[in-house]
């Protein structure tokens, strides 16, 4: 085997990280699936762009909240065990919605509670996962380990959304909501066979949450590549990378499709994520930050393209080129973090990350749906996309012009 392929296989190599993939292809696809039908579920119990946005900023406003508080429990608990229970809790949630569609009782509040609870779980599970990834393949295999992550996180985002809209018209709801409870049971199998535990301080004894908490913010604070890295990642996660709350509006309203046309679109850019994360898997040696402004511009430009052509073909197009480019912005900012984090402070730092990431969905979510209220669902696509080009230069000639005085000081 060539150098190349044992690079691109080497996070495969450790059998630890082997029980978590194999457990995640299962429960991802129920995941992207349980995504699907319930935005089309809201869309279908309401026909409201802002409360769509509303579930979405409720799923990840727990995130934006509590995740530097997790952070601190990361990095003083077994990030196994962590794990064990928020995936537990995940797949009980999602049968309480099986439940609740099934027996036709479903409401639009429920909805918004079981969001609320698993945000609440996702700003635990989400930097405790991510955190782990290097106990499991060492720092060697790390952006390797990323990559694959993301492939499968991408072909059940192409695979999921696909099934979940046949299903629907076939079924009904309650199969997607099903399958996926059914889907976290290999997971957590997988992490329960998993011999690492994740624990990565030893004096938890002597510490306490908030003095964790300060610590985590002060150590981000003095890493500026860290911290220019977390900006970024914040104004494209927030501007530009929330455009999925529309699409289903985008597919009903704006190009009249139904469930299986809603489907097709989210996966597009499902395969355009996938494609990239297996060149990112095979061929990457390592983060570049050049490459995350790229990204971060071109995903801005089909969010502008699509909502100026309002075409079927267009914004299939479109969706598949801004998934490539997501996978290329959110690997490179995660192993850039990740690399540059001491062993003692990664779940803290990427608790951070998450927060941003993650926890920017309610703030954009409500952005793209007070626009799409007010001005339309394309206008929403075409304006997110100028505020991140606007933002995103203005950040690169601020980082570039910071180097530039570090070099001269040099």
């Amino acid at each position: 085997m060539s150098k190349r392929g044992r690079i691109s296989l080497g996070a495969l190599s450790h059998k630890d990280f082997r029980y978590f993939f194999i457990g995640s292809i299962v429960s991802l696809i129920g995941t992207w699936m349980q995504n699907a039908g319930q935005s089309w579920l809201v869309v279908t119990l309401t026909d409201s762009a802002l409360k769509l946005s509303f579930v979405s900023a409720l799923q990840f406003t727990p995130v934006l909240l509590f995740s530097l508080f997790a952070g601190a429990l990361i990095d003083n608990y077994p990030k196994k065990k962590i794990l064990l229970i928020t995936q537990s809790i995940m797949g009980v949630l999602a049968f309480v919605l099986t439940f609740l569609v099934f027996t036709h009782s479903i409401q639009y509040w429920h909805i918004l509670v079981l969001a609320t609870i698993l945000g609440c779980c996702n700003a635990v599970d989400m930097p405790a996962r991510q955190s782990f990834m290097i106990e499991l393949v060492g720092k060697e295999n790390l952006m390797n380990a990323i990559a694959l992550n993301s492939t499968v996180f991408n072909a059940a985002r192409m695979v999921g959304p696909a099934v979940a809209g046949i299903m629907i018209k076939v079924f009904g709801f309650f199969i997607c909501f099903l399958l996926n409870a059914v889907s976290f049971i290999p997971l957590v199998y997988g992490i329960y066979k998993i011999s690492a535990q994740g624990i990565s301080k030893k004096d938890t004894d002597n510490k306490n949450m908030l003095l964790d908490v300060k610590e985590g913010v002060k150590y981000v604070f003095k890493s500026k590549e860290i911290l220019f890295t977390i900006l970024l990642v914040f104004f494209v996660s927030t501007f530009a990378m929330n455009y999925s709350v529309l699409i289903p509006l985008l597919a009903k309203q704006v190009l009249n499709m139904d469930s299986d046309g809603y489907g097709y679109l989210m996966s597009a850019m499902g395969l355009g994520s996938m494609l990239s994360a297996l060149v990112v898997a095979t061929r990457s040696r390592g983060p570049k930050r050049s490459l995350m402004f790229l990204a971060g511009a071109v995903i801005s430009i089909m969010l502008v393209f699509t909502g100026a052509f309002k075409s079927y073909g267009v914004s299939m197009i479109c969706l598949f080129i801004a998934g490539i480019f997501n996978v290329l912005f959110s690997t490179n900012a995660n192993s850039t973090i990740q690399l540059k984090s001491k062993d003692e402070f990664r779940g803290r730092v990427m608790s951070v990350y998450a927060m941003v990431f993650a926890g920017a969905t309610p703030l954009g979510s409500l952005f793209e749906g007070v626009i799409s209220k007010w001005l339309g669902i394309t206008d929403a696509f075409i304006i997110s996309g100028v505020v991140t080009i606007i933002i995103g230069i203005i950040l690169y000639v601020m980082m570039n012009k910071r180097s530039s005085n570090l070099k001269s000081v040099a």
